[in-house]
């Protein structure tokens, strides 16, 4: 996940605006957040553990000063969740000074980082985002040259921001895994992971970056480069039904729509007889509503969240996932005695929908039917979300049957991969969608999987 942003202006608070537009993008990352700007001679960054409010007041916000500005939240895939690892990271080297922000994650961080560690280059984290702003930072060659360089070297999923002493950078890798939209405030141009972050600060959205495309913005504007040719699409579909904010546009499609139509289709497909249809909130809401919608059956909040809790989805760890979920909802009286359609848009470990089809039932609810606007997820990511290990999904060696009995609900369906395709309006080519169907992309790391920690000293 990760968001990224970065905005280039001369006459803007360019900290401040990347203050907001991390606010905006603070859902795809909660684990650090940081805020790197250039005056043109030097190159400041800040960054720490936590939330883009705990990181950051008015106080160090007035000490960023500069024309360029680029920030960060982290969630973290490749390197443990540490303040070494926060983003943007700085580095220096043989032919440039620059900090960089990533999203994604490289499915060959393992020979990058003996390749540069061969090569004599130093380095401080064990995140595979440093291996990106090590390669740039080492080649000769001119900036738009040395990007090319590094991004034909580069294999997986990468979204990125970087700046130097005087400009603003943007690429993305040839398949577009992670977004990347870009937009004009007040003739100053504008870059982030969701369209929602444009418009928090007032930027129009103008176009995606193209996958294989690098930006470079500087005084005379926004210079475009094809530093590889792009493939296939495979724009993450996981971004549709949970990851991406539902006022986001990707690809031209809002999601909200797109996961009210899974909902609608949802209902087609797996109808229940039920009193009263329920979203775990607040992902599961657009498609809660297109069920209610499509079905009939009334829709009304059963759960109650505590919205300064974070995703427990996102967590670093197992532990503080389960207390989260512990902490995060509550029920209605509301549901004592109906039987409910509890509408959520994945399940991914399990931990959270058993805790709380638990919970429901102790509040009383007579019969707990769990509808998921999405396909079972059965296939480990590899291109920057957190279950690169089939060990961590639920339904990955189960059937459905064997995950309802483990959450415990009365009963369960999935929307079908045909109907959550056809909810996002757009052709299945232009997809990744591995952790539904296994087929990948691109070659996968060796053995088959990824472990996040894999760079970390023994004793981690």
């Amino acid at each position: 996940m990760c968001g990224i942003f970065g905005i280039r202006s001369p006459e803007r608070d360019v900290a401040r605006l990347t203050y907001f537009g991390l606010h905006a993008l603070q859902h795809r990352g909660q684990e650090s957040a940081g805020i790197a700007v250039s005056d043109n001679q030097w190159i400041t960054v800040l960054r720490d553990m936590g939330l883009v409010t705990q990181v950051f007041d008015e106080r160090n916000l007035r000490g960023l000063h500069g024309d360029v500005a680029i920030g960060h939240t982290r969630y973290s895939t490749t390197g443990g969740s540490d303040w070494s690892n926060a983003q943007p990271l700085f580095h220096t080297g043989r032919a440039r000074k620059l900090a960089l922000g990533h999203n994604g994650n490289l499915t060959n961080a393992t020979k990058l980082r003996a390749e540069l560690e061969a090569d004599g280059i130093a380095l401080a984290t064990t995140a595979d985002s440093e291996l990106i702003a090590a390669l740039i930072g080492s080649d000769e060659a001119p900036l738009e040259q040395a990007l090319a360089n590094t991004m034909r070297r580069l294999e997986g999923a990468y979204s990125c921001v970087m700046l130097t002493e005087e400009k603003l950078v943007a690429f993305r890798d040839p398949h577009g895994f992670r977004p990347l939209v870009a937009g004009l405030l007040d003739g100053n141009w504008v870059v982030a992971s969701e369209s929602c972050a444009l418009d928090l600060v007032g930027a129009e959205l103008v176009r995606e970056i193209a996958p294989g495309e690098l930006v470079v913005v500087d005084e005379t504007g926004l210079h475009a480069h094809q530093g590889v040719e792009p493939v296939n699409g495979a724009l993450c579909i996981f971004e549709f039904f949970y990851l991406a904010r539902p006022d986001s546009q990707l690809d031209g499609v809002e999601i909200y729509g797109s996961r009210v139509r899974m909902g609608e289709r949802l209902a087609e497909e797996s109808p229940a007889e039920a009193d009263l249809v329920m979203p775990i909130p607040d992902s599961g809401t657009p498609a809660a509503i297109g069920f209610a919608r499509k079905s009939g059956i009334p829709f009304g909040e059963g759960l109650i969240k505590n919205r300064y809790v974070g995703r427990t989805f996102i967590q670093p760890e197992q532990g503080m996932r389960e207390q989260g979920i512990r902490i995060k909802f509550n029920t209605l009286t509301d549901v004592a005695g109906k039987r409910l359609v509890v509408v959520d848009d994945s399940i991914v470990r399990g931990s959270t929908m058993r805790q709380i089809v638990s919970t429901l039932f102790e509040a009383g609810a007579a019969e707990v039917h769990v509808r998921v606007s999405a396909p079972p997820v059965i296939s480990p990511c590899f291109y920057g979300i957190d279950f690169g290990d089939p060990d961590q999904l639920v339904a990955a060696d189960r059937s459905v049957e064997d995950v309802r009995e483990l959450i415990g609900a009365t009963s369960l369906a999935y929307l079908s991969l045909d109907g959550l395709q056809a909810a996002t309006h757009r052709p299945e080519s232009k997809f990744c969608r591995a952790c539904l169907t296994g087929n990948y992309p691109t070659a996968l790391p060796e053995g088959g999987r990824l472990t996040k920690l894999r760079f970390e000293p023994a004793r981690a």
